[in-house]
This record gives structure tokens, sequence and C-alpha cells, in this order.
């Protein structure tokens, strides 16, 4: 994990520095102050989601620290186009010396940032239609988010126009998948956010999320309890129509207890749904005979290339699969990490239709 994370930061370091220089290039006739105050801008909005991160827990005025994160994190995805781009435009330029192209590569970056914004500011309802084979008195609407991630990227009103996405769908129940919250309580307490998440109309049920143990878990406890939302830390409960739901606590607590333990507490005769926000293990999933298991934390990798990699890191890193016996959806997140694009993936949430062959 440590030689992923040096490695990612030299990249982020190397790839910097290349833009940085190729960007003096095109200011060759300018003056050097001009040149002097571009390289500190430059290496401000470059540090700038560090700095964001390194303080969220420091007292400073919530409009730096939201200028600070959405600079900073922008900047990671506008870093990573212009550098592929102007690695195209360097190859080119060795075949056909008198093409700068660096302009073209500014253009398109830009182009994509626009359309990367617009596509996750438009969240896709994905409805999906499971059967099972226990008894179920009538169809069952479930609504299933994931990823949302409040805090300074995802604040209080786009959170209010999330949650009547939800209530328009008149879901039964509200299952979320974890990171409700994001890097820290601090901003979501600031914002009062609760508000919002009171406004819920059906009953929900969450899972921790990794980003609820990096906010704090106590702290993020703490919060939840004053929502109407229930929290499932490796326990189970019961709904009155029989379905089963079974939330496991995130696996960065290496001491929650196995699914075999769990699905073990249940009644095999009824329906049974897993919230487990990490998609790991899912063949085991389908060898333990659970009907449904929600998750999400891929988010698909927001943006291409990142998507390839995580649909090879995961056995499924989104969508809705039908293995041999378990339905398993994984949710690209309603929401996201840091910078606010989808490019080549989609922010979504689940409407998912649970009926039985048995009625």
């Amino acid at each position: 994990m440590k030689a992923i994370l040096l490695t990612t930061m030299l990249a982020y370091l190397g790839g910097n520095i290349y833009l940085f220089i190729r960007s003096l290039q095109q200011m060759a006739n300018l003056p050097l102050w001009s040149k002097i105050a571009f390289g500190i801008i430059f290496w401000v909005v470059a540090c700038a989601l560090f700095i964001s991160l390194g303080a969220r827990n420091i007292a400073m005025p919530e409009a730096l620290a939201r200028v600070l994160f959405s600079v900073g994190s922008a900047w990671m995805v506008f870093l990573l186009y212009m550098v592929l781009l102007l690695l195209v435009v360097d190859m080119v330029h060795l075949v056909r010396p008198s093409f700068g192209g660096f302009h073209y590569a500014l253009g398109i970056t830009l182009c994509l940032l626009v359309y990367g914004y617009w596509n996750y500011r438009h969240p896709k309802v994905s409805k999906v239609d499971i059967t099972i084979n226990k008894p179920l008195e009538s169809p069952m609407r479930i609504v299933a988010v994931s990823d949302i991630h409040l805090g300074y990227g995802t604040d209080k009103q786009q959170l209010k126009q999330y949650v009547e996405l939800i209530n328009a769908q008149q879901p039964d129940i509200v299952l979320i998948a974890g990171d409700l919250i994001d890097n820290s309580i601090k901003p979501v307490r600031e914002q009062q956010m609760h508000e919002e998440l009171q406004d819920i109309n059906a009953p929900a049920y969450m899972v921790m999320g990794n980003h609820e143990y990096i906010s704090g878990a106590a702290e993020c406890v703490d919060f939840l309890s004053n929502t109407p939302i229930q929290l499932l830390k490796d326990s189970i409960i019961t709904l009155e129509n029989g379905v089963q739901i079974i939330g496991r606590d995130d696996r960065h607590n290496r001491r929650r207890k196995s699914l075999e333990q769990l699905v073990a507490e249940c009644d095999n005769a009824k329906p049974t749904i897993v919230l487990d926000h990490q998609p790991y293990n899912l063949a085991q999933t389908d060898s333990l005979k659970v009907d449904l298991q929600f998750s999400g934390h891929t988010h698909r990798g927001q943006i291409f290339p990142l998507n390839l990699l995580t649909d090879i890191m995961y056995e499924q890193s989104h969508g809705y699969r039908h293995w041999s016996h378990s339905h398993i959806i994984v949710s690209s997140g309603l929401s996201l990490w840091g910078p606010p694009f989808r490019i080549g993936t989609d922010s979504n949430m689940y409407v998912i239709t649970l009926s039985s062959h048995l009625q």
C-alpha cells in the first residue's frame, strides 16, 4: 500500500513538473515577472488538495476550505488529461516538428472537464427487477445509493437535490452502502446536513464505509444518531415483511464478523439482503446463497482511464449481475470523491423492485 502511495505521489509530482515546463515554453516571450507569478499560482493550485486534506480538521473559513478542496481536486483531472494529451503532442512533434499542439491539448482538456462536470451533476437512475425464490407478500421498492461523500465537495444544497431524487422514486426502504461522509465530519456538522437527511421519506439503513473511518468512526456514529438513518454494524434487522438486512461493518475494521457468521444468524427461508461497502469475495456471497448484495466503494474509477483499472481490480466493479444464486449490485456512487467529474463513468442510484416467484 505504501509503495502504491509513493508511486502515485511521484507520478503526480512528475506530471506537474512536466506540465509546468511545457507551460513555461508557451510563455517564452513574456516578461520574467509574469513567469514568476504563474509559477506561484501553478504550485499553489497543485498543492491545494493536499493542503485541504491536511487541514481538514483545523479551524479555517469554510469558503477557503471549500475553494482549496474544489480547485485542488479539479486540478488532478486537469493534470491527468493535459499530460496524456501533451505526450501525444510530443510524439506527433517528432514526426512533424512544426506542430505545436499545446493549445489543442488545452482545448480538448477543458471540453472534457465541462462534459465530465455536467455528467456528474446528472446522476442516472438505474432500475432493476429482481425475482427471488423466497416468500414475499408483495413487491418491494428499494432505493439503493452509495458514496455520497458529504463534505466540501458534496454540500448541503447538493444533498437536498439527492434527497429529492430519492423521494421521487417513492421507495419502501432506502439502503446506503457506506461513505455517506467524505474526509471530515466538520463541514457536515457546520452545514447542519442532518436537516436534509431527516427529509428522507422512507426507512433508511446504512453501513459504514472506509471514509466513515477516515472521518472518525465515533464522530460519524454520533452524527447519524441525529438522523432517521439506522446504522447496521455487523448486525441484522428483520423488516415487517420478513426481509432480513445484514449490515456488515467495513473491512477497515479487521475484527468485523465474517459473512458466514452473519448469514448463520438469519432464517434461510426468508429473503436476505447484504449491505457491504466494499465488493470483495463476491463468489463467497454467492456460495452462501444471499439473495441480494448491494455495495459501492469502487466509483468505477470515476474517470477514464482509471475505470479500466477498477474493472481489472474487482470481480464486479460496477452494475448488476445475477450470479449462480445471488443478485449483486455494485454502484458507481451517487456522488464521488474529489474531482467533480464523471468521464467514462456515471453517477447513479439504483431503484430495485424485489418480488417473489412464490406470490
